[in-house]
């Protein structure tokens, strides 16, 4: 090795974990940041008595998985990989609750005119983060 590569492999061999690989970190805080905010906006809605349905099951539903998913980016965002799974769990059911509402007997505004694979692209944003999360491990 030469005597530059043996210097950069001792400088980076010294430095925190968290400095390594700042990128997919500001990758994770961003997306987690702005869909946490979406989320909770979300959530307010509900609250005001804005719901996406007349239906109160799909709307508890609904409601559940969204705290789910602010709660389990909230955790990815500090670092915890078990909230990934919980993400991931919550972000499925969210799908499925538009599925739900596409062909099930819920009448629901947003489902007009939609495609039925219009609602996978709620995939796009976990997938970013699990990538990021994963590979921000050196």
């Amino acid at each position: 090795m030469m005597q530059w590569e043996t210097r950069l492999m001792n400088t980076l061999g010294a430095l925190p974990e968290s400095s390594l690989h700042p990128i997919p970190r500001l990758i994770i805080m961003a997306l987690a940041s702005l869909f946490i905010f979406y989320h909770i906006t979300m959530l307010f809605d509900f609250a005001r008595g804005h719901d996406l349905t007349g239906d109160a099951l799909y709307n508890g539903v609904q409601a559940a998985l969204r705290l789910g998913i602010i709660v389990s980016l909230a955790l990815v965002a500090l670092g915890k990989r078990l909230a990934l799974w919980t993400m991931w769990i919550s972000i499925g059911g969210l799908i499925m609750t538009h599925y739900w509402a596409h062909f099930g007997m819920v009448e629901a505004d947003f489902t007009i005119g939609r495609h039925p694979l219009s609602y996978l692209k709620g995939l796009i944003m976990p997938s970013i983060v699990t990538v990021a999360f994963l590979y921000r491990r050196p």
